[in-house]
């Protein structure tokens, strides 16, 4: 049993995960716990983690990373030595942007005729289904899975999304909010500004809502820039594409 505990101090509405070995003592023998400090300590390129478990498996795992990679570098080990022994009041700092950022992404989405976004409870992600988005014309295309919709989203907006399909869960997408709020800001306006409430859309029937689908491009899973239209032939305006 793999239990991944990479975001385990990054949580929202009081949800306390714990961790399973701690929970349920009895599966400690066959229990690997993961983790790393990329997201937690905003340590992404450092390339470090670890895995707890029993002393064989432990044993195995080294003897299999000797032969796969080279060590990790010591500048890296005493760096997140040193996020692991020190307070979490800069973590505190960074959910407090999150949470914001989180709401924000949640709310706009489902502003979008089509889309329902859960509100996450862990890490940087949303993951709405945009299972109302398919079989309906999206400025010439049309998508009948949400990989379909990731492309047109890619090749029409130049924005990067990951479609459900890489999680077994096809009909959603994710999108990250691990991004500045000058980013965020930047590549989109609010609701108030570029949508009207869901169904007060004025692009007809064959396509979608020409100022929700602003909203869609909250993303941070690949690159975040240009807020354009995808889905109505008056979309974008003459003044310059949000986000950049």
């Amino acid at each position: 049993m793999i239990t991944d505990e990479i975001y385990e101090h990054l949580l929202y509405d009081d949800v306390d995960t714990g961790s399973l070995p701690v929970l349920c003592p009895g599966v400690r023998d066959t229990c690997i716990v993961v983790n790393g400090v990329a997201k937690t300590y905003a340590m992404t390129g450092w390339r470090v983690g670890w895995l707890i478990g029993p002393p064989d498996v432990v044993k195995a795992a080294t003897n299999f990373q000797s032969h796969a990679t080279s060590n990790v570098a010591n500048v890296a080990q005493r760096a997140a030595i040193a996020a692991v022994e020190g307070d979490l009041s800069a973590v505190d700092q960074m959910l407090v942007a999150f949470d914001r950022r989180r709401k924000t992404m949640v709310s706009m989405l489902n502003e979008i005729d089509g889309v329902v976004c859960p509100v996450p409870q862990g890490a940087f992600y949303c993951y709405p289904s945009v299972k109302g988005l398919l079989g309906r014309d999206i400025d010439g295309a049309v998508a009948t899975s949400s990989a379909e919709l990731a492309e047109i989203f890619l090749e029409k907006a130049e924005v990067a999304v990951v479609p459900g399909e890489a999680f077994g869960s096809p009909g959603y997408v994710r999108l990250s909010y691990a991004l500045g709020d000058e980013d965020l800001a930047g590549g989109h306006q609010s609701p108030a500004e570029v949508a009207g409430p869901r169904g007060d859309c004025s692009a007809g029937t064959s396509g979608l809502c020409p100022k929700a689908h602003l909203h869609l491009h909250f993303t941070g899973s690949m690159r975040h820039r240009d807020a354009a239209r995808v889905g109505c032939a008056r979309w974008p305006p003459p003044a310059r594409r949000l986000g950049r």
